[in-house]
């Protein structure tokens, strides 16, 4: 049986660097950082004081019943926001008489964390009785699908991938298959996140993950393969594309952006968060990817890292491109746009979906900003500090989670 091809028809996002697609990208081609010091709350006794924050958003512009609003955590505001903006831009119609095949598939690493803080402290205080009746649907991961398919009366295929940093490339990839074996016609599909709080801050401090270095200059503090590089950036935000099968696609005359042709999950089996020596794992998985999309290693022109700005995990994924890519690694431009928006844990590899759309889309490549002095053990072409014009024919995003778990996804130019 032939399998359906799939693309790319509408997308969503909001992150550090902006409240809009357009926004986001002409932030990362312009090698902005969206990186600066915590707001959300008291960090002075912190060892990090900053974070990559969403600004200037208004849940008010995308939810019209205020008291809705208060029933959600920030991440599902986040997650209805990107999804109506990319329902929008598919101009996709959910109606009775196509409902059934579009479905939504949103996952994000921890959920509503704020929430659970909130009224843990709430509790603490003041005892049980103030305990909302919302408390749990403000927080599970799964209302992230479900509001979005509420709103849009999407009664299709409906759940949350929860993989950690890997979860919106899981959530991308999975959606992907369900339209590629039938199962449905179109898939609202990302990741979501919003754990900037004390806990996270403190947790991710005492594993040593995040960048401690640059609180006094939060733009550089994420600095991906570099020499100086010593933890990531933790960031928030959301990332969702609207994933559809292509003659259903043309048949409504919608924008196409781009073809998703492979996915590749896999696992370590080797640390709680450390990568498996020499990226093995991550290796094994961009070749799953590349073989399932039919693609030779040498049709790639570009990669979307992981690219955390950790000691480890960087110097693991250069290793792994090397042995997938043999003697063309040093060719491919490889870049990590979590030099600018920081780490979106959950929503990571739907931002970074949308990155590598528009590379596709565009012909322009984002550059990994901070890159100051180079690691003689991460030796690739990291596209350092400027964006480069480059016409892409193929190009893929990995994402890799605590626990072991790898995603990577893989896209081409669409050309009809």
């Amino acid at each position: 049986m032939e399998k359906r091809r799939v693309v790319i028809t509408g997308m969503g996002m909001v992150t550090p660097l902006g409240n809009t697609v357009a926004e986001n990208w002409d932030a990362v081609c312009n090698g902005r950082s969206g990186i600066g010091p915590i707001t959300r709350f008291d960090a002075s006794d912190f060892p990090v004081r900053i974070a990559g924050e969403v600004k200037n958003f208004n849940p008010e512009n995308y939810i019209e019943d205020k008291k809705e609003i208060k029933k959600m955590d920030i991440f599902l505001h986040y997650a209805l926001a990107s999804g109506k903006m990319a329902v929008q831009d598919a101009g996709l119609v959910i109606n009775e008489e196509n409902a059934e095949r579009v479905g939504v598939l949103v996952g994000a690493g921890l959920g509503g964390l704020a929430t659970i803080e909130k009224y843990h402290a709430l509790y603490l205080k003041e005892g049980p009785k103030k305990i909302s009746p919302f408390f749990v649907p403000m927080l599970i991961i799964n209302l992230a699908p479900g509001h979005i398919s509420m709103y849009f009366g999407a009664k299709g295929p409906n759940s949350s991938m929860v993989t950690a940093c890997a979860t919106g490339n899981h959530s991308i990839g999975e959606a992907f298959k369900i339209i590629q074996r039938g199962d449905a016609d179109a898939m609202i599909a990302g990741g979501v996140e919003s754990t900037i709080t004390p806990l996270a801050i403190g947790g991710f401090s005492s594993m040593k993950a995040l960048s401690a270095s640059h609180n006094h200059e939060p733009e550089r503090a994420s600095r991906p393969f570099e020499r100086d590089r010593d933890g990531f950036v933790i960031a928030e935000g959301a990332g969702i594309l609207i994933l559809e099968e292509l003659e259903h696609a043309k048949k409504r005359g919608a924008p196409i952006y781009a073809e998703i042709i492979g996915f590749g999950c896999n696992a370590d089996a080797y640390h709680i968060t450390a990568p498996s020596p020499n990226g093995e794992g991550a290796a094994r998985c961009m070749s799953l990817a590349l073989k399932d999309a039919g693609l030779n290693y040498e049709e790639v022109d570009y990669i979307n890292a992981h690219g955390t700005s950790t000691p480890a995990n960087d110097l693991a994924e250069t290793q792994a491109i090397k042995t997938v890519f043999k003697d063309r690694s040093k060719k491919i431009a490889v870049s990590s746009t979590k030099s600018m928006t920081g780490h979106l844990l959950g929503a990571a590899g739907g931002v970074e979906a949308i990155y590598t759309v528009l590379t596709l889309k565009h012909g322009i490549i984002p550059p990994t900003i901070n890159y100051d002095n180079p690691d003689p053990e991460c030796d690739l072409d990291y596209v350092p500090n400027v964006a480069r014009e480059h016409r892409v024919r193929a190009a893929i995003s990995n994402s890799f989670g605590f626990g072991g778990t790898n995603a990577t996804l893989v896209f081409k130019r669409f050309e009809g």
